[in-house]
């Protein structure tokens, strides 16, 4: 025998039913902390620390690709 249901209804009214917790206002806290210390983080940095942290691992790839065709 095989039987289907079909339940129509919104996640929260899933949420509610099945006794799960409401973890949407951690999320939003969770989220105002991250942007906060991400704004934080970003002021801290100037254009040329930034440039200066990223620009090294670029060339460095670079150098190896170039050292790759080079041994080709």
């Amino acid at each position: 025998m095989k039987a289907t249901m079909n339940i129509d209804c919104t996640p929260e009214e899933a949420r509610v039913f099945l006794g799960l917790p409401d973890v949407q206002p951690m999320q939003e806290h969770l989220m105002k902390e991250m942007q906060v210390s991400l704004s934080a983080n970003l002021k801290a940095m100037d254009p040329n620390t930034m440039i200066n942290a990223w620009l090294p691992t670029t060339f460095k790839g670079f150098e190896q690709l170039q050292e790759l065709f080079a041994s080709q």
